[in-house]
């Protein structure tokens, strides 16, 4: 567990996020990175999706276990666990959005995005 007085930087706890994905075999997982653009809601958001509720659910799950295990850092919050077709998990500097594939396809956040810098995470 980290000092208190220690900060954690987003680049850490997004690749913590990552990896809480990629243990519950999170797909097409990508991370964009705001840290360039003026005046940004957060430094970066990491998308992916799940093929089911209960993958999504336990994706979510994940990321609030590694980060707090890894990191001791919890979400700010938390949205969307009643219908499981979109969660947002918030960290401030991180965001993670975590979709059922056909949400994903329709809000296409990516593309909302494309002007920012975005990696695509292999797993």
């Amino acid at each position: 567990m980290r000092n208190k007085t220690e900060e954690v930087s987003a680049e850490k706890l997004a690749e913590t996020i990552i990896f809480g994905i990629l243990e519950k075999k999170g797909l097409e997982i990508t991370k964009i990175d705001f840290s360039e653009m003026p005046n940004a809601i957060s430094k970066y958001f990491i998308v992916c999706h799940g093929s089911s509720s209960s993958q999504v659910d336990a994706i979510a799950d994940s990321i609030a276990e590694q980060t707090y295990k890894q990191l001791g850092e919890k979400p700010a919050f938390t949205e969307g666990r009643e219908n499981k077709e979109w969660i947002l998990v918030d960290f401030i500097d991180v965001v993670v959005h975590i979709f059922q594939e056909s949400t994903r396809r329709f809000y296409n956040i990516e593309g909302l995005w494309a002007d920012a810098k975005i990696q695509t995470i292999q797993n």
